[in-house]
């Protein structure tokens, strides 16, 4: 069989089999597939799965980035993160008024985003009022456009303070505009590991629990994984099959989207930068366990256009959007440009042999006919 086949790590066959007759994947090839010298093997396999679910389009959108403010009480314990500050007087902080986002989101209205993303540190001072203001505010100004806002990790943040059920929470979010949830604080559930990078940060089990509510609710939300810091293969793979568990059950998850660390201006700088081969190792990996997950996102923002651009025959589907102004990553030191034009993200996708689709948040795809845009529905 193995002369047929572009493989050529003979672990890979069995799995090839399971791929072809539709099979889930056991624990123990996802770390027979991250352990695999054979990179190209791996992305022939991903690519069987990516095509017969997505077929040869790649998804793109046109969306804006706006981080409200990167005030947090995690400063002090997120190792990874570069975007948060202790309090407003600290250098480098920000705390956006409510008006002030709005005038930034009329980007969106004059560009024909299709989707505001919005998260940002867990506050310890904003009142619950001020992210209602916000939601309802864009959703006046702006009612067709997909807004993506709050991470579990924030959502829980405002349960605590707020002394509300996440139920209670989402409910009063989603009934003053909010869209979908990001899959953001997810960072790597393995318990281990997870204490010694984000110490004291919302548990696996708690950002799993606010994903099930919101999917109970109607509000679709995103799942992510942090990769390329203290973990191991088998933090990896046990990530991947809690989110695949997950999503047996409430089946609310859009897109997974690995995440590269960027170590640089954060406490665990000593690290390296992931390679080419490691983030397509793990989109390739991510497309063949997450069989029940729709699309695998290459961020571009993380991994730079090349990655994703090659990424697009290694299981993703997807390589986000245009963006405005990131700023988590680049503080982080991405060199990556802070956002890019549809033609180029176009001719990127073409050049991979795929067929660009712009898309809203939720896969319909956006027919524009000059300055209007409207949706027709997956």
């Amino acid at each position: 069989m193995g002369k047929n086949l572009p493989i050529t790590d003979a672990n890979l066959y069995p799995i090839h089999d399971k791929v072809q007759g539709e099979e889930r994947l056991s624990f123990d090839d996802g770390v027979a597939l991250y352990e695999s010298p054979d990179i190209t093997g791996v992305g022939y396999l991903a690519n069987i799965v990516r095509e017969s679910q997505n077929g040869n389009f790649a998804y793109y959108n046109i969306n804006q980035h706006i981080d409200y403010s990167n005030v947090c009480i995690l400063h002090a314990r997120c190792h990874f993160c570069a975007f948060a500050r202790k309090n407003i007087k600290t250098d480098g902080a920000w705390e956006m008024s409510v008006d002030e986002f709005l005038d930034n989101a009329a980007y969106s209205i004059d560009h024909g985003c299709t989707e505001i993303h919005s998260v940002g540190g867990l506050h310890p001072k904003l009142p619950f009022e001020y992210y209602l203001d916000m939601l309802r505010g864009l959703k006046k100004r702006m009612p067709q456009v997909h807004l993506k806002f709050f991470t579990a990790v924030e959502i829980h943040h405002f349960s605590r303070i707020f002394k509300m059920s996440i139920e209670e929470v989402l409910i009063a979010l989603r009934d003053a505009g909010l869209d979908s949830l990001p899959g953001g604080g997810a960072e790597i559930f393995a318990e281990e590991t997870r204490e010694k990078i984000c110490p004291g940060k919302l548990s696996a089990e708690g950002w799993l629990e606010v994903h099930d509510i919101a999917h109970r609710l109607d509000i679709p939300t995103n799942a992510t994984m942090l990769y390329g810091h203290l973990e191991t293969v088998e933090d990896r793979v046990d990530h991947l099959i809690r989110l695949r568990a997950q999503q047996d059950k409430s089946g609310g998850f859009i897109t997974f989207i690995p995440l590269a660390f960027h170590p640089e201006n954060t406490r665990m700088a000593y690290l390296p930068s992931t390679s080419g081969l490691t983030d397509l190792q793990n989109i390739a990996v991510s497309r063949l366990m997450l069989d029940n997950f729709p699309h695998i996102k290459a961020y571009w923002i993380m991994i730079g256009m090349n990655v994703a651009q090659v990424s697009l025959s290694y299981g993703a589907d997807d390589i986000d959007g245009t963006v405005t102004e990131e700023k988590i990553t680049h503080m982080a030191g991405a060199v990556t440009p802070e956002s890019v034009t549809v033609a180029e993200i176009s001719r990127v996708i073409r050049e991979a042999g795929r067929i660009p689709i712009e898309r809203d948040t939720l896969y319909n795809e956006i027919i524009r006919e000059g300055h209007r845009w409207h949706r027709r529905a997956a």
